[in-house]
């Protein structure tokens, strides 16, 4: 097997395992909408559910759960058939464009699932607050700021 898929099939079943066991647990022993300080001011574990995108965008649309399984469903397929037309060299690129894959794929599961997607990561400053995420949307972000390193990297190559 091609180093890409070996990188795509272990990150994907890494990302899933803990996307969904977090899931799972926060939705099994936590009310929703309940919390737990983890750090002082900066850091809470509290259950919530997310019906939009990123910041609760089309949270109350009619199409927004066959648009955002359409919308997750497009983005796997092109990230699956962008990492089988990688170079055996683009390592990075692999991992990252693994991580946004298992990333929108664990969403996908919770969309299909639930109809809506299960947050409890809820980092703020004092009453400054960030909204709530999830391990899957940690691999979406982790995957795009490697996947911009890659570019800058590739950049930078075909030019020297």
């Amino acid at each position: 097997m091609k180093a890409r898929f070996q990188i795509l099939f272990g990150v994907t079943a890494l990302v899933l395992l803990l996307d969904q066991a977090t899931k799972i647990y926060v939705d099994r022993s936590m009310a929703l909408h309940s919390s737990i300080t983890v750090v002082e001011n900066f850091f809470n574990i509290t259950y919530l559910r997310n019906k939009g995108a990123a910041f609760g965008i089309l949270a109350t649309s009619a199409f927004r759960l066959p648009f955002f399984i359409l919308v997750s469903a497009v983005a796997v397929c092109v990230i699956f058939t962008i990492i089988n037309k990688l170079r055996e060299d683009q390592k990075l690129a692999a991992w990252s464009l693994s991580l946004i894959f298992s990333g929108a794929l664990g969403n996908l599961i919770d969309r299909v699932r639930l109809g809506e997607v299960i947050d409890f990561l809820y980092f703020h400053w004092y009453e400054h607050y960030w909204p709530a995420f999830n391990v899957a949307d940690s691999a979406i972000c982790v995957g795009v700021a490697l996947l911009a390193l890659d570019m800058l990297v590739e950049e930078r190559r075909t030019k020297a």
